[in-house]
């Protein structure tokens, strides 16, 4: 548990940074750096001090670059900077540091030449100790929390509640090999450590574990990522958890061979979600042939599993609804192969770093011989709000999810039925075949609710077959007129205007692209649609298009389910293929309308009222206080 003395000296060793380098990323390497460098000499000081023994990583020749000579008090501040940025330019060349300190000092360098900015930064290191590390794991996972994003490679952080909640789905056990092929900081590979150690304790964190056992379990575990500096950063996490040895690789999962024939029992992974321009091109093992990261991180997922292997990924939309060839052969596969269990996540549940929409992947090689079926959970609440802040809050569908997938699991197991009904608020089972007659194989549970949507009497219908869709029209600010047409781009208002319009006032629009694609909107004036789509009734006296809209609106939360793609996420008309809607008769839509609106009317009088209210009672506070409004 990270104490809250270990909390502000990492934040102090930022707070000391922050002017000279502003890059979070940058901020950690450097603290990083520093810690593993005090942490040597710490050990070569226990080892001569406690044990009566000799230095054994500043000795000889790099003996001058002990943490303490730095602070010689006959060092000029410029004597202390020049020694300090030597240090680190020549640790990665000492034989006497173990191999992984050399790869975290690989390339080190000092990025600033500000001696004040210096001294601050090492006294603050200076107040850890090497007898701190167990205290220092933790801190150091809170020091990583403030690098949320690498958007230019679509690495997100994965918060660590989704983390711990997919561990907790898989459970991986002590005798299991574990890896991550995207691990970037080895969230995943940590949380999964922790959990075994907690599986196998008593009084003490893993205590039932043997030394025998425990050499083994942290043998178990394998991570790579395609970037040094995620490497770096993986390997002091992995070190300061109690790893020696920890087999974080630096390796390009989609396009090398080198490693293709390792697999393993359990896999957890939240790989990148972007594609650079032009696509991956990675080599022809693959059984899905694609150049998307996200189709080819999954299907190397699901391929290197052993026979009975298991697996938690974290996915875009896309690669629940994509239509795309290689995304449907891809979903085909994990149906007929591995995959159990489909958890789809809100919408915000990585703000503030994207707000892309995402699922979780349960893979299982072994029980899925055992069932017919898939089971979709929909989480609406994860227990933080949806908001930039991700504030924490009471609504939380994630114990209720893990309930329902430990119970499925178990009844899979001991060959039982899985009693669906005490879950019908968030589950959905549904059979294999009907998942594969679907020609996209969508592994969206809303999918599957067609004709299902409402307990009303009124008669569903196809959306087609009485709704048009209809693209916007392309624009961009170097064409637009001198008109006062507003331009509706996203679903909303943008902010210029056009000279012409292309729908009339009554249209409703959704939202193309972005990350709230599906966004559903009505316009009471004249507009101009650009990046969305409109949908209109083809027939007004069976459809008004008010009631068409509180319908769609209605199921904001389900249309945002239709997202496809990666970093960008896109919604298109052909999404809504499979849609059913009620249709009452006209006199009967046209009162649900009026009823609608009069609440509306009425919620609004009670906001102004409450507005006139706050007014009075401030004026007479005001007049009390002799405060005239300005």
């Amino acid at each position: 548990m990270l104490d809250n003395i270990t909390k502000k000296n990492i934040d102090d060793c930022r707070d000391v940074l922050v002017g000279k380098v502003p890059d979070p990323k940058s901020q950690i390497e450097q603290i990083t750096l520093a810690l593993i460098y005090k942490f040597m000499d710490d050990m070569d000081r226990e080892a001569v001090e406690k044990f009566k023994g000799k230095a054994k990583f500043f000795t000889d020749e790099y003996s001058k670059y002990g943490w303490r000579k730095l602070f010689d008090p006959s060092l000029s501040g410029k004597d202390m900077l020049d020694l300090y940025s030597d240090a680190l330019d020549k640790l990665q060349t000492n034989p006497n540091i173990p191999e992984l300190f050399r790869n975290i000092f690989k390339n080190a360098y000092l990025p600033y030449r500000d001696p004040s900015t210096l001294k601050l930064f090492l006294k603050c290191i200076n107040e850890f100790e090497y007898s701190h590390s167990e205290k220092l794991g933790d801190a150091f996972e809170y020091l990583l929390s403030v690098m949320g994003t690498q958007s230019d490679a679509g690495q997100f952080r994965t918060p660590r509640h989704i983390i711990d909640f997919i561990i907790a789905c898989v459970n991986p056990l002590k005798s299991e090999t574990i890896s991550d092929p995207a691990c970037g900081t080895s969230g995943f590979l940590l949380s999964a450590y922790k959990h075994i150690l907690k599986q196998n304790t008593d009084k003490r964190d893993g205590d039932k574990l043997t030394p025998d056992q425990r050499k083994k379990v942290a043998t178990n575990f394998v991570g790579y990522d395609i970037s040094p500096d995620m490497v770096r950063l993986s390997l002091a996490n992995m070190y300061l958890h109690g790893f020696t040895s920890p087999q974080i690789y630096e390796y390009d999962t989609l396009s090398s061979e080198d490693r293709w024939n390792e697999t393993f029992d359990v896999i957890l992974a939240n790989p990148p979600f972007m594609t650079p321009k032009g696509g991956i091109r990675p080599h022809k093992k693959f059984g899905v042939q694609a150049n998307k990261a996200e189709v080819l991180f999954t299907d190397y997922i699901a391929e290197h599993l052993n026979n009975n292997g298991r697996a938690g990924i974290v996915v875009p939309n896309g690669i629940v609804s994509t239509t795309q060839t290689a995304y449907t052969q891809l979903r085909k596969l994990l149906v007929n192969d591995s995959l159990i269990a489909v958890v789809s996540l809100p919408a915000g549940c990585f703000n503030p770093y994207s707000a892309v929409k995402t699922s979780i992947l349960l893979l299982d090689k072994a029980l899925v011989k055992r069932s017919n079926y898939v089971l979709f959970i929909k989480v609406e609440n994860d227990g933080f709000d949806l908001g930039a802040q991700r504030n924490e809050f009471e609504k939380n569908d994630l114990p209720l999810a893990l309930d329902a997938i430990i119970e499925y699991k178990a009844s899979l197991t001991e060959g039982r039925t899985f009693d669906i009904e005490k879950y019908s608020k968030i589950c959905l089972l549904v059979e294999k075949k009907l998942v594969l007659a679907n020609k996209d194989v969508a592994l969206s549970g809303d999918r599957y609710l067609a004709g299902k949507l409402s307990t009303t009497d009124y008669p569903s219908i196809p959306i087609n077959e009485i709704v048009e869709f209809k693209r916007g029209t392309s624009i961009t600010k170097k064409n637009v007129g001198e008109g006062n047409i507003p331009v509706i781009a996203g679903g909303q208002q943008a902010a210029y205007y056009h000279n012409v319009i292309n729908r009339e006032a009554g249209a409703i629009t959704i939202s193309s692209s972005g990350a709230y694609a599906g966004f559903i909107a009505y316009h009471n004036y004249p507009i101009f649609a650009s990046d969305c789509f409109t949908a209109a009734s083809k027939d007004k006296t069976l459809l008004n298009d008010k009631f068409l809209f509180y319908v769609l609106k209605g199921r904001q939360e389900d249309v945002y389910e239709l997202q496809e793609g990666g970093a960008q996420p896109h919604i298109y008309p052909k999404n809504f293929d499979n849609w059913e809607i009620p249709l009452p008769s006209l006199d009967i839509q046209n009162e649900i309308v009026k009823e609608i609106e009069d609440y509306q009317k009425e919620i609004e009088d009670l906001k102004n009222e409450i507005n006139n209210t706050e007014q009075k009672i401030k004026g007479k506070i005001n007049a009390v206080w002799g405060v005239k409004e300005e």
